[in-house]
């Protein structure tokens, strides 16, 4: 059936709204895609729910034929399975708790993978029921603390999630192969560039962890990649550890004296100025930093950690985060530096010339980390522990140890890749679907086991894979777009065809409802602006705006059977009879 634009449910806008950031923001609302409800919650309308049908259905096409069937949950969710799998908790703030009349916790859930093992546990008990994959495309919630960039980081959004089910390692490889196989597929039927890159499990568990990233200047997320194909997102990164060297014959550490120097860059000055030579000029990179973080965990209680790492390195807050999981994690307050005297700020270091030995409690009395490059051997310049004091020539692993190794430090162009396929440059991107190995840490805590083929009770191991539905949507804007509005790839527009009839000469618009018919026939989906007191100005204004790929013209040469024949990307526009222009399109 002929959409007729007179009596569809848009209005467009010639303004941008005030708080759109990025271009998918701002055209999916001026062009009637969206509307705004509240910060990060977006109400969907007709053109909209076109486009998000369109994605959702290359989906569904390609879940099926990776073997899954689709299941709806609802939103909804009771507390009792989320706090068996610990998520209650680990979620934090990003959760949207409630309650019901009777008291009961309920929330909105932000994945569900607690549903789906219930539901296979409460209807499957034979390894003969397995494999099976089942996904939903439904709507999610968190509660981000800063929603921004309109559907690109909202705090209700769609997302299509699936899990598979199988007794054995073996089956669960190849289920996530299927799974992300089929992700390729749908990746590239969309049109859209990606990456597969390592990347941390975080709060849903598991081992092995793989995004699908959209390299775009407007991502979230910083991944790393190498010419010989080594591609991680920060958070994953491993860092090359330096082998450990001997310590024979190094000298012992001298505590100087460091007035005024409570900063890499001051302390690198006074060291030249006083210890350097023309053969010899320190760097940041002789320095070893301590930063103090403050841990709160999920029961409420905060702990202060020392990660030293070398001085040229920054802390990345987002690999803290990953590293100190479900613990959140802040610098230290002034009030942490006066609750414990032995941390002298600006000075603090791992050794102190009346404090611990290699073994013994650090010198702090604080947990005490390092970045792996601090290996064995290495050589390092510090805090003394004593106000307006450093130490160098201190040697790690022989002045001190460490309570573990962590992986907080900034990761930088040029670093080599874990895997000893050269350096790694830095790009940003934005996660458009993620697949996990789960393993069997929810059925676990569930208790979903089978009968394997010799009676026994198993556990069921299981993978999980989401793909973001209107993120996608948002990105899709975000590169199909011009300074006059949206331009949709073909796959995914509202419709195939816009039909645009000008003038006030009833021939045009006589032969704009017959194109539209026929076109409609011939199994496209066809949008029609029939509007007959608007300027041919604002209708062309209209279809840039709104970004249907195809746009015929009915107007002044209609009497001869003539229209034009607009392609909004290319932006070629050919005068043809009607009957030409019908026959071309169909025949995309």
């Amino acid at each position: 059936m002929v959409t007729r634009l007179s009596s569809f449910f848009v209005r467009t806008l010639r303004e941008d709204p005030a708080q759109a950031e990025v271009a998918s923001h701002k055209l999916l609302i001026r062009a009637g895609y969206i509307r705004p409800q509240a910060a990060g919650i977006f109400a969907w309308l007709p053109l909209g729910l076109r486009v998000k049908a369109k994605i959702e259905t290359i989906v569904r096409d390609e879940m099926a034929a990776a073997g899954a069937q689709e299941v709806h949950f609802p939103a909804l969710m009771p507390r009792e399975a989320y706090e068996a799998t610990g998520r209650w908790e680990e979620y934090g703030d990003l959760l949207f708790r409630l309650q019901d009349r009777k008291n009961g916790d309920y929330l909105l859930a932000p994945t569900h993978e607690e549903a789906f093992t219930l539901l296979v546990k409460d209807l499957y008990s034979s390894y003969k029921d397995l494999p099976v994959t089942l996904y939903q495309i439904q709507d999610k919630y968190r509660d981000e603390a800063r929603p921004r960039a309109g559907l690109l980081r909202g705090r209700e959004f769609t997302m299509k999630d699936a899990y598979s089910f199988d007794y054995t390692d073996a089956g669960l490889d190849a289920s996530y192969q299927a799974q992300r196989d089929a992700y390729e597929r749908i990746f590239q039927r969309l049109g859209l560039e990606y990456v597969i890159v390592q990347a941390d499990a975080g709060a849903m568990g598991g081992s092995k962890s793989e995004e699908f990233l959209h390299p775009t200047a407007v991502g979230e997320d910083t991944f790393v990649r190498s010419d010989g194909g080594y591609a991680a997102n920060v958070e994953a990164f491993e860092t090359v550890a330096p082998e450990p060297v001997a310590v024979d014959g190094m000298p012992e550490p001298v505590i100087f004296d460091s007035p005024d120097t409570p900063t890499i860059d001051t302390l690198v000055a006074h060291t030249n100025a006083v210890l350097g030579t023309s053969e010899r000029a320190f760097t940041a990179a002789d320095t070893l930093k301590n930063v103090v973080l403050a841990l709160t965990h999920l029961d409420g209680t905060r702990e202060l950690v020392v990660v030293g790492l070398p001085g040229d390195r920054d802390v990345d807050d987002k690999r803290a985060e990953v590293v100190f999981a479900p613990a959140a994690v802040d610098p230290a307050t002034p009030e942490d530096f006066e609750k414990n005297p032995l941390l002298v700020k600006g000075y603090i270091g791992p050794w102190s010339p009346e404090g611990a030995i290699l073994g013994e409690e650090s010198a702090t009395g604080i947990r005490y980390l390092l970045d792996p490059r601090v290996a064995d051997g290495t050589v390092w310049i510090t805090g003394a522990n004593v106000d307006q004091k450093h130490v160098h020539s201190l040697v790690a692993g022989r002045d001190f140890g460490t309570d573990g190794f962590v992986e907080i430090a900034s990761v930088r162009e040029g670093d080599p890749a874990p895997d000893g396929s050269g350096p790694v440059t830095l790009a940003r991107g934005m996660e458009i679907g993620h697949v996990f190995q789960l393993g069997r840490k929810y059925a676990e805590a569930l208790g979903l086991k089978v009968l394997d083929e010799n009676g026994k009770l198993v556990t069921v191991t299981m993978g999980s894979y989401g793909i973001g539905v209107t993120r996608i949507l948002a990105i899709l804007a975000e590169l199909n777009n011009d300074d006059k509005g949206l331009i949709w790839p073909e796959s995914v527009a509202p419709f195939d065809v816009q039909v645009v009839a000008t003038g006030r000469d009833e021939a045009a618009f006589a032969l704009a409802a017959q194109v539209s018919d026929e076109l409609d026939a011939a199994g496209l989906d066809v949008l029609y602006d029939d509007r007959k007191k608007v300027s041919p100005g604002v209708k062309f204004g209209d279809a840039e705006l709104i970004g249907v790929p195809w746009i015929v013209i009915v107007g002044r040469g209609a009497a001869d059977g003539e229209v034009e024949l607009w392609e909004r990307r290319s932006g070629e526009r050919t005068v043809l009879p009607a009957a030409d222009a019908t026959a071309r399109l169909s025949r995309r």
